[in-house]
């Protein structure tokens, strides 16, 4: 929910010009970028440090899924866990690792822009279910962590840590 996660950034003006973008070209995005596009220097400054943090989530659930497990307070993990849950998380797919070219094949079938419809939003729930269900059992059996998750798992991991 990308208006949500700018409104909370206190950016909600910048929503048109997120809505036209895919989740691949907001990480990408640079501080010449959003100049090009009028956007303030503050809040050029802001939503790129912003973008940043959401490339740590990965680091992040890792360092707090150890953080768990080693019996430390659980407030500062779920506190974690609820800011970035109201953050931009694409839906994760063995194809988002696969090659560029098969990736734009998909993009044209689907389209994956930031502010969708509602069609588009149910369409991802199913989706993302059937990953909470392949990662739930292997994720939760043991203390040690399970299986490694793919680089760029992010709801997979998210679900991880919930489970410990």
């Amino acid at each position: 929910d990308v208006p949500a996660w700018l409104k909370s950034l206190r950016l909600h003006k910048y929503a048109a010009l997120f809505s036209q973008m895919t989740y691949e070209e907001m990480m990408a995005l640079t501080e010449c970028q959003l100049e090009a596009q009028n956007v303030t220097k503050g809040a050029r400054h802001k939503i790129v440090i912003s973008i940043q943090k959401l490339k740590e989530r990965q680091n992040l659930l890792k360092s707090l899924e150890r953080d768990i497990l080693e019996g430390g307070n659980l407030r500062i993990p779920l506190q974690e866990l609820h800011q970035m849950i109201l953050t931009p998380i694409k839906a994760y797919s063995s194809q988002n690792s696969s090659t560029e070219e098969h990736s734009r094949d998909a993009d044209s079938h689907h389209p994956s822009s930031l502010i969708g419809s509602d069609s588009q939003g149910s369409d991802c729930k199913d989706s993302a279910t059937g990953g909470m269900q392949q990662h739930h059992l292997p994720g939760c059996e043991g203390e040690s962590g399970g299986a490694p998750l793919p680089e760029g798992d992010l709801p997979g991991q998210f679900t991880r840590v919930m489970g410990k």
